[in-house]
């Protein structure tokens, strides 16, 4: 499908408790690691590359309406901003190193770019010796990986933590998923001075605040599937929408390089592709 029409009006309820944690945690040293963009000035980030999974993924026509948020997010961007999605379906922090998808950025990621890093899903295939990882040891070293490839080419890295799938217990809670990865995360992004946009809270939030009825609309729920991992455009627009709060909140995009994030864009102006991505 190709952006054939205007973006619709509709808005998001992101109100109460998940609106007030929407943005990033990052200790003082990363805080002041980032360069600081005057209010109402353009930052000097010109990519903001994207390694990940599929819940971030771009997407085939043939698995439409499934969306990565990866391809919603140009949607909040300036149109300046590039945004280079080299996340794929089904890797992990690991699968995506071996696989040689990290050396791809690295040959094109250059000084004032941003990377962003978000893993877990299926780092907690622990069984699945491509895949899996230890959350407070092979995880936190791959995911050290990403961060020296940024860093060696003069980009800045973030960590995102990955979002909530739709899961409640018998009295409509949501309930989290990821175990110690997030956890993981955090404390190795304190430990190198990288910013976090904490996604994992403020889903997990948001599923609270919508209920187990509404979320099947963020979610790919359809006449055919039941997935209560992956996202229709309306979820995949609210996680994007957090990154590029989270991306300003640790300073490395300014006022003018946000837009419409209060605004959810039409199925149509997503664009999937003819195949899957490689």
């Amino acid at each position: 499908m190709n952006r054939k029409s205007d973006p619709s009006r509709r808005t998001f309820l992101l109100t109460g408790l998940a609106a007030a944690s929407l943005g990033a945690t990052a200790g003082p040293a990363a805080a002041a690691q980032a360069p600081r963009t005057a209010a109402g000035k353009t930052s000097p980030v010109g990519t903001i590359y994207i390694a990940g999974d599929s819940t971030a993924a771009p997407k085939d026509l043939a698995n439409a309406p499934e969306t990565g948020w990866g391809m919603a997010l140009p949607f909040y961007l300036s149109r300046r901003i590039a945004v280079a999605n080299h996340a794929r379906n089904g890797r992990s922090s690991k699968s995506f190193v071996d696989e040689g998808r990290l050396d791809a950025i690295a040959r094109t990621i250059t000084a004032g770019d941003v990377l962003v890093t978000q893993f877990s899903h299926n780092d907690e295939k622990i069984a699945d010796p491509a895949r899996g990882t230890d959350p407070w040891t092979t995880y936190q070293e791959y995911l050290t990986m990403y961060v020296d490839v940024a860093r060696s080419a003069g980009a800045l890295p973030v960590f995102a933590t990955s979002a909530e799938r739709r899961r409640f217990d018998a009295s409509g809670n949501a309930v989290e998923t990821h175990g110690e990865y997030p956890h993981a995360m955090r404390a190795l992004a304190e430990r190198l001075e990288v910013p976090v946009i904490d996604v994992q809270v403020q889903t997990l939030a948001l599923w609270q605040e919508l209920g187990p009825e509404e979320t099947k609309n963020y979610f790919l729920w359809t006449d055919t599937k039941q997935d209560n991992t992956h996202f229709k455009p309306h979820g995949a627009s609210a996680v994007a929408v957090m990154v590029a709060r989270g991306l300003a909140r640790t300073s490395l995009l300014g006022p003018r390089d946000l837009r419409r994030l209060d605004e959810v864009p039409a199925d149509d102006w997503f664009t999937w592709l003819p195949a899957p991505p490689e």
